[in-house]
């Protein structure tokens, strides 16, 4: 035996597993409340007591851990033009663990600096231009970013051109700045991995400064990665041995897609428009979620949408959204909570899936009519993995996953139609990815036993 803990210390839950490095054999998994209001240590302490005695294993060989329990970042990015440069940011920042609040481009104002003052990010990735082309904009907007008022340092990614120049204007008003590689160094090529390592690095010095965690850090070997990163390693190791794929990781705070697919057109007759997509993609929905962010839910979906679904009253569903938001370990008790709980979540992935997803228009060109897609076409991928502390614990949730993929709501929506819905019922994903750093032989047992 080499007993291996393996801990996700998520913004709700925390969850622990015990898995055999050698064998990739599954002992036991527990979850407890993460009690990050007071002491972070006290959560992972609850999980483990249930964790030992499931499993009857009392020391470890080996301890790792992921998290997003301060909340993740809170990422403002900047580009040049919309649909080039600040898209690439966007990208960086999702791939990374961080929660877009909002993208500019072009030359920034007074006014956009009052709103992220107002926003108080976590950080700004700045980039602007390829290299050798526009330098003016992105050091107009390092000294509109150095007037700023809130606290937030600053990963540098633009025109290699301005880049110093830009270094200077911040470190000037006392702001920490992390140059990296443009993101995009040429028309149409992306380069956003030096930016998201230099973004995750930050996430992960401000995870370790969550209430109790740098206590909790004596029982553990290293926090080695976001926890999204963690889902996004076990997904890309399963698909090379099951093929194309999708998840969604519903929690409390947040909504996050992934898919492991090129998501090239499937319609005769379409042309891609925009930036090539990322094989492996992640998108997070900072503004969704089951407990901390459900008063999101029917601000994109609709509150007439979940009278509907749950059967229940508006009244109703209002009380009970402001009661979870409130106290966000409360769990539905009742038919009625339960049937709110359902219409939530099913709107929450289907906003999700949508959000991710491609989508194609008809063109009418001299030639006849034609399609054009921007993003990823996921109409073709047939597995579907639901994880996430809120589907494991809410009933239904295949249910759930399959209503969101026949919604009628959203008909240029490429999103997956037909997939096969799989529950990551012992939530195993974040477990499999920090295991694979290591020991990639067991983890691929691992994902191979509960998804194969």
């Amino acid at each position: 035996m080499k007993p291996v803990l393996l801990i996700d210390f998520g913004s709700t839950y925390t969850k622990v597993t015990a898995a055999d490095g050698e064998s990739g054999e599954l002992y036991a998994t527990a979850q407890s409340f993460t009690t990050v209001k007071e002491d972070i240590s006290l959560g992972l302490e609850n999980a483990l007591g249930e964790l030992k005695s499931l499993s009857g294993i009392s020391a470890f060989d080996e301890c790792y851990a992921c998290s997003s329990a301060a909340g993740g970042l809170r990422m403002v990015a900047s580009g040049l033009v919309p649909s080039l440069t600040a898209e690439a940011a966007r990208r960086a920042a999702l791939g990374a663990g961080a929660k877009v609040i909002k993208t500019f481009a072009y030359e920034m104002t007074e006014e956009d600096i009052g709103e992220i003052d107002a926003i108080a990010p976590d950080i700004v990735l700045l980039s602007g231009g390829t290299d050798g082309g526009n330098s003016a904009c992105c050091i107009h907007n390092a000294n509109i970013l150095a007037s700023a008022k809130a606290n937030f340092p600053v990963v540098l990614a633009c025109n290699r051109n301005a880049s110093a120049k830009c270094k200077a204007i911040l470190e000037a008003s006392g702001r920490e700045v992390i140059p990296c590689e443009n993101v995009m160094p040429s028309f149409g090529q992306l380069n956003i991995e030096p930016t998201q390592n230099a973004i995750r690095d930050l996430f992960l010095k401000r995870i370790i400064s969550a209430k109790g965690l740098s206590k909790a850090q004596a029982l553990v070997d290293d926090i080695i990665m976001p926890t999204p990163a963690a889902v996004l390693e076990a997904l890309t190791l399963l698909s090379e041995m099951t093929g194309e794929l999708m998840a969604v990781d519903l929690g409390g705070a947040t909504t996050d897609v992934y898919s492991i697919t090129d998501g090239l057109p499937t319609r005769a007759g379409t042309v891609l428009r925009g930036l090539p997509e990322p094989y492996a993609k992640r998108t997070v929905e900072g503004d969704i979620g089951m407990r901390y962010s459900a008063r999101g839910i029917p601000e994109n979906a609709g509150m007439d949408r979940l009278i509907k679904i749950s059967g229940e009253s508006e009244d109703g569903i209002q009380k009970w959204i402001e009661r979870i938001h409130e106290n966000p370990e409360t769990l539905a008790a009742t038919e009625s909570e339960r049937n709110m709980d359902f219409a939530l979540a099913s709107l929450a992935i289907e906003t999700g899936l949508v959000r991710h997803a491609g989508t194609v228009e008809t063109v009418y060109t001299p030639m006849g009519v034609a399609y054009q897609q921007i993003g990823k076409d996921l109409t073709r991928v047939n597995k579907l993995i639901l994880t996430g502390g809120a589907l494991i614990k809410l009933e239904r949730a295949q249910e759930m996953a399959l209503l969101a993929m026949k919604t009628d709501a959203y008909p240029s929506s490429l999103i997956p139609r037909d997939a096969s819905v799989i529950l990551d019922k012992h939530y195993i994903l974040s477990a499999a990815g920090l295991l694979k750093r290591n020991h990639p032989e067991a983890a691929k047992v691992l994902l191979g036993k509960e998804f194969t």
